[in-house]
């Protein structure tokens, strides 16, 4: 994202799967998207460079879940968020993620689920909490409507979070 005119503005959708349905969303709003390889995230500058260019304010992480090379996060040092579909630390690190989340807090018999924003840092899920939302789990919630309810605090907190992080950034 960045700043324009005093709101904010998705400058560019990246994305290393190129069956995502980001892309098609992306097109369908004529916002650029580029795929890049495995390769190209860890081993080159490209990425960098590509969101240096666009004057990239804050980086949004959705269903991303490649970890973040150490030279991305000193090229956007707390400028880089991600949402995560559930209440860390519970829940999160390599292989937490989508429905595999779910699964795990009905398996546990967990009684709230939720969704963290957090800053990104080395590892996986364990940046600095910036927001949290729950909902309470009732007996017999089935896979979807747990991940209905998260999609729903999604929706309504993430752009508010974005938002406020982006308002913080100019003051």
């Amino acid at each position: 994202l960045r700043k324009s005119n005093g709101d904010a503005e998705v400058a560019i959708v990246l994305t290393n799967n190129p069956q995502a349905y980001v892309l098609q969303r992306a097109d369908n709003f004529e916002i650029p998207s580029h795929i890049f390889t495995r390769k190209e995230f860890y081993d080159t500058d490209d990425v960098i460079r590509l969101l240096k260019n666009l004057n990239i304010d804050l980086v949004v992480l959705a269903g991303f879940l490649l970890l973040v090379p150490g030279s991305l996060l000193k090229a956007f040092p707390n400028k880089i968020i991600n949402l995560h579909p559930a209440l860390l630390p519970k829940y999160g690190g390599k292989g937490m993620y989508g429905d595999h989340v779910h699964q795990a807090v009905l398996a546990d018999k967990e009684e709230e689920s939720g969704i963290t924003i957090h800053f990104v840092n080395e590892n996986f899920d364990e940046g600095e909490i910036i927001h949290q939302s729950k909902f309470k789990i009732e007996p017999g919630d089935t896979l979807e409507i747990v991940k209905f309810k998260g999609q729903q605090l999604e929706h309504h907190h993430f752009p508010r979070v974005v938002e406020n992080l982006l308002k913080k950034m100019r003051s």
